[in-house]
């Protein structure tokens, strides 16, 4: 395996700049996640680092050796594409040979039996091996889709949304199943998302991409616990960041349009800020000190969505299991101190 690194890359479409000084490095070995929304640039790099796509600007590296003129066959890397590419026509067994069958491996045949028997095991499709793709459900051919691509043992594994086409229990049993083998072959890994739990799940480390930049790269915890804009607050937590216009006067902070204050814990605020709340960190309490009404009342099961009104503001709060709450209620309830974001006007991390 190796380690990537993009330096100051670029890259412009007629009329648009799809990369702009995009600079991050992927260790060997790791699992690193792009994320961001629908024309952020994620594929766009993910086809530069394969060699697909010519950047105008800045260095690609694996193993601090620049591969800028290397083609696509010469980077050896392995790219599981949205879509599943396979060969209709062939069998699971020929669409995972056919990566070992180039001229230019010349793996012996036997060899060959082997290594797809060894990979259809460790993704659990032997029983599927004499069947043709075409006859495949959709969860069946991203296995065999991400089996053509491990077998072969690449320097870097290149993955755009490939769980986006499933459904919700596919994407999670493949999410779990994509982790284990990344840990236990030690492969370095770029995976391409717009999904904040496939990222905060799988990733090692996650950059943000937003219009071409990157806004934001760190572990999970990190990008959900100190997001440095409320771009990536917004981006990363289901229910969404409460964010309020806030205003600091005396220590104290009042949310615009509410009845809500709460003690200033710096005086280094300004006096007009974004205030966000985690919806996790808002908790019913008959002792709470803040008051409001319940609006709407979203159960998941597991976990329930509140919608509490104070005054013109609504916050969201989540309450684990089933909650006793109707819809119309008055609550009560507390906010954890200590978990809360503080952005300026123009929606940058306010650092204390």
């Amino acid at each position: 395996m190796s380690n990537v690194t993009l330096q100051h890359v670029t890259k412009r479409f007629p009329g648009v700049v799809a990369l702009q000084d995009v600079s991050f490095a992927i260790d060997d070995g790791e699992f690193f996640v792009l994320l961001g929304p629908t024309g952020a640039g994620k594929t766009t790099t993910l086809r530069i680092i394969a060699g697909l796509e010519r950047h105008d600007g800045g260095t690609i590296l694996f193993d601090d050796e620049p591969v800028d003129d290397y083609a696509p066959a010469d980077r050896d890397v392995a790219f599981v594409f949205q879509q599943y590419s396979l060969y209709p026509t062939m069998s699971v067994f020929d669409n995972l040979a056919f990566p070992l069958r180039s001229p230019l491996r010349r793996v012996p045949v036997e060899q060959i039996r082997t290594r797809v028997r060894d990979t259809a095991d460790k993704l659990r499709i032997t029983h599927l091996l004499d069947r043709k793709t075409a006859h495949l459900s959709g969860g069946e051919m991203q296995r065999v889709s991400i089996g053509r691509a491990i077998i072969r043992d690449p320097r870097v594994f290149l993955m755009d949304e490939p769980l986006s086409n499933l459904d919700a229990k596919l994407r999670e049993a493949l999410r779990v199943e994509l982790q284990h083998l990344q840990k236990t072959q030690a492969s370095t890994t770029l995976f391409v998302t717009h999904d904040q739990i496939e990222a905060l799940t799988m990733a090692d480390r996650i950059a943000v991409l937003d219009e071409g930049c990157v806004v934001q790269m760190g572990t999970p915890d990190d990008i959900y616990d100190r997001p440095t804009t409320t771009f990536v607050a917004r981006l990363v937590g289901t229910p969404r960041i409460n964010l309020l216009d806030t205003a600091r006067e005396n220590g104290v902070l009042t949310v615009k349009g509410s009845s809500m204050e709460l003690r200033a814990l710096s005086q280094e605020l300004p006096a007009s800020f974004l205030l966000g709340i985690r919806p996790e960190d808002v908790t019913p309490d008959s002792e709470g000190e803040f008051a409001g009404r319940v609006a709407l009342i979203e159960p998941l099961g597991v976990e329930t969505i509140l919608h509490v009104e104070i005054g013109d503001q609504t916050l969201l709060s989540l309450v684990p299991g089933m909650t006793p709450l109707r819809t119309g209620e008055n609550v009560r309830f507390s906010i954890v101190p200590d978990r809360l974001h503080y952005f300026d006007n123009d929606g940058h991390r306010i650092q204390l």
